[in-house]
């Protein structure tokens, strides 16, 4: 039999991804097809959005209320992908008294992908997403204004497909 290739590991062996802190995380569609809506003229500030994307940003509006645990400081719609600051809180602090699993990035990214699969009856993801662990304030503010700066640049975007 052939040996396979291995597939590379795209999470960081030594950390653990569901202790509090700050992620940008990077998710595409299927053959990063343009389905969640267009950019509109060269200064745009925000995409126009498909009914897809209408949809992903409710979905990003609800994961605070799927898991008590996670905010989403910022994130941008982009026709063919999705960037977020997601934030992990500590969730050893929980005052309701009630135990919950900490979720991690992975579990968190995979219940988002499943609920808008669901309300569409077929998968528009790309397999697995892109994640970067955010470190210090200096990196914060640079994924910040990238992700706010996005959809000014998306024709210099590595993702930009016409």
């Amino acid at each position: 039999m052939e040996d396979l290739p291995m597939r590379k590991r795209m999470r960081l062996e030594s950390h653990d991804y569901s202790s509090a802190g700050y992620y940008f995380v990077t998710i595409c569609t299927k053959d990063k097809g343009d389905i969640l809506g267009t950019i509109v003229g060269a200064n745009c500030v925000r995409p126009d959005l498909s009914k897809y994307g209408e949809l992903v940003e409710k979905e990003i509006s609800t994961l605070s209320a799927t898991y008590d645990f996670v905010r989403v400081n910022k994130y941008v719609i982009m026709p063919n992908h999705i960037h977020m600051i997601i934030v992990l809180d500590d969730c050893h602090g929980n005052s309701a008294g009630r135990t919950q699993f900490a979720p991690t990035i992975s579990r968190v990214i995979k219940q988002f992908k499943g609920a808008i699969t669901k309300q569409i009856g077929q998968s528009m993801w790309q397999r697995s997403f892109h994640d970067h662990i955010i470190r210090s304030n200096a990196d914060y503010q640079r994924i910040w204004q990238y992700i706010d700066e996005n959809p000014e640049r998306w024709t210099e975007d590595c993702y930009y497909s016409k």
